[in-house]
Parts: C-alpha cells; structure tokens; sequence
C-alpha cells in the first residue's frame, strides 16, 4: 500500500460459496467460491473510499488461505500482518442466496483464525492507525479470540478509536455467555447495531434506551433495516436517517458495508447526515450483487445524492437501471 492504514481491521474471514446458478440449494451443481468476513468486508470497502486500511488475521496453510489472502490483498488492503497457521486450517462457509434472506452454513470449528489471542498485537504497528474495528464474532470463536478483544479494548486511545460492530450470531453463542458482548461493545468508542440484534441481546431496539444501557461509547449506531437508521453521539439528540431504497438482490454483507462508509465519512469529519447516508449508499451497492463487498456507486451519484434534499433523497431508488428518481 502506497499509505500507512488508518483503519485497522481485526477478525476471521473465511472462504464464502455462493450458488452459480438458480434453484434450490440442493439441486444446485455449480458454486462460486469467494471470500467472505464481517471485518474484511469493512476493510475492502475502504480503500475505494479513500481510506487506507489493514485486514489482520490467520489463515490456514492451504490454498484456500491463500487465497483470502490473494483477494483481500487485491482491494488494496494490507494483509502483511495476517499469519499463517501451519496446524489449523482456514474456514468456510455456504450461502444460500435469495432476496429475502441467506441461510449461511458455517464450517469454522478449529479454524485458525480461532486460535488468535492478545500476543497478535505485538507485532502490529499502530502508528497512524486512527480506527481499530472490531466486530462481536471475535469474541465467540474462543476464549483467547475473547482475549484477544479485551485486550485491544484495553490499548491507550490517543488518537485512536475501537469501533465494535454487534454482528450478533446466536449459533456461535450456544456455549459462551453472550453477555460479555455488554462489556466489550461498552468499552468501545463507535458502536454499531442491528436493531433485531441490540433486542436479541440487550432485549430492546430502543436507541434512547440502547444510550442508557450504554453510556460509555462515544457515538452509537442503530441500524433498523429497510427503515433507516438513528445515530446517537455524546449527549445530543439522535440523529436519524431513513435507508434509501434498493431492489434487493441479496443482504448478507450490507451491514459491513454501511459501517465502512460510515467509518470513512467519520474521518473526514463530516456532519452526522451525510456519514449516515455515506452508510446507505455503500450498503446500497452491495444489497446488489450476491458478494459480500459490491462496487461503490459512480462518486458523481454518489456526490449528487449527499447533497440532496431529504425529498430528493427519499424518492431515489437504485435498481438494474442505476439510480433513479420517482
């Protein structure tokens, strides 16, 4: 990378399979294999945002972690931290897609990037590092991938924040008390959330309430799906934001889309409109197509629907024609 990463992404991916052709799952014949992580969706989004970053991790030492590697490096992410795992392999997982929903099947147990613990982080280099984002699977993989976490949230902050993206999944959580998920997502300085999500854990949607169960996080988002999404920062009056409409093709990943664009509108230090809407358009993008990172939109649309007016905003629709007004 010609730029020290400013955003430095810590977790497991793994190899994604995605149908090739339609019909059900298990008439299917041919798959495409791609790559597929909460954390690494967030930091192959940046760079074509204009932001620097790192992907850290391990991977198994076999063609499929070579290939993560290869993929993720492709973007413009710096892999030059991940190690590999001569004893474990790397994870897989199935998708099946459909605009309704995608059943994921995963294949993680005793992967390597579940060996992970807090010694990865003497050999990282923070300097210029303005975000470290994390996410809430991490700490389900293992107890040294706990460790890991509450180690990072312990680094000093100067100048640095720990953003935490809830990414709750309840069938990682069958053996672990997910309500360590309290701590960590408190101890961070950005929080993300779905709304079905946050009332899974902390049994409520509300993101007033969200605040007053979490005070410590410096700014909190609530993402509400198709309806839009609040923000909360400090002691002001939350902000909320309706999503723009999408024809969707298929919704795994949009999450970890939106947090990139709102991560990279939030270093340019941008108003709390338009980080929420860099949010929507990059998670727009990718509720089209199958993979977990899509294409940004043209910065020519993408500058067009910043600025416009919350009329103009609500009757853009991005479908196969590109972006149209109602």
């Amino acid at each position: 990378m010609s730029s020290a990463p400013e955003v430095l992404c810590i977790g497991e991916s793994m190899v994604l399979f995605v149908p090739a052709e339609a019909g059900p799952p298990d008439e299917v014949r041919m798959w495409k294999r791609t790559i597929g992580g909460a954390e690494s969706n967030v930091a192959c989004h940046l760079p074509a945002l204009g932001v620097p970053s790192a992907w850290v991790s391990a991977v198994g030492d076999d063609p499929f972690g070579r290939a993560l590697l290869n993929e993720v490096g492709a973007t413009g992410v710096d892999v030059s931290s991940c190690s590999v795992d001569p004893s474990r392999p790397t994870g897989l997982y199935i998708k099946e897609s459909g605009a309704e929903g995608s059943p994921v099947r995963y294949y993680r147990t005793g992967s390597a990037a579940s060996g992970m613990g807090p010694e990865l982080l003497d050999r990282l280099d923070f300097d210029g590092v303005r975000v470290i984002h994390l996410s809430g699977i991490t700490p389900a993989l293992s107890d040294s991938c706990l460790a890991l976490v509450r180690a990072v949230l312990a680094l000093p902050r100067a100048g640095t924040r720990v953003s935490f993206d809830l990414n709750f999944r309840p069938r990682l959580w069958t053996e672990r008390d997910p309500s360590v998920l309290t701590e960590l997502a408190g101890a961070s300085d950005i929080l993300l959330a779905g709304d079905d999500e946050a009332f899974a854990v902390w049994g409520t949607a509300d993101p007033v309430e969200l605040r007053r169960l979490l005070p410590g996080p410096e700014t909190l988002v609530l993402k509400q799906g198709a309806r839009g999404v609040t923000l909360i920062e400090g002691d002001a009056a939350p902000v909320f934001v309706p999503a723009m409409r999408v024809d969707v093709v298929e919704p795994v990943g949009a999450g970890d889309a939106f947090a990139a664009g709102f991560l990279a509108a939030t270093l340019r230090g941008t108003d709390p409109r338009t980080r929420l809407r860099s949010g929507h358009l990059q998670a727009a993008a990718t509720l089209r197509t199958h993979d977990d990172v899509g294409e940004p939109l043209p910065a020519a649309v993408v500058a067009k629907l910043l600025e416009a007016d919350d009329e103009v905003w609500a009757n853009a629709r991005l479908s196969d024609e590109g972006v149209v007004f109602a």
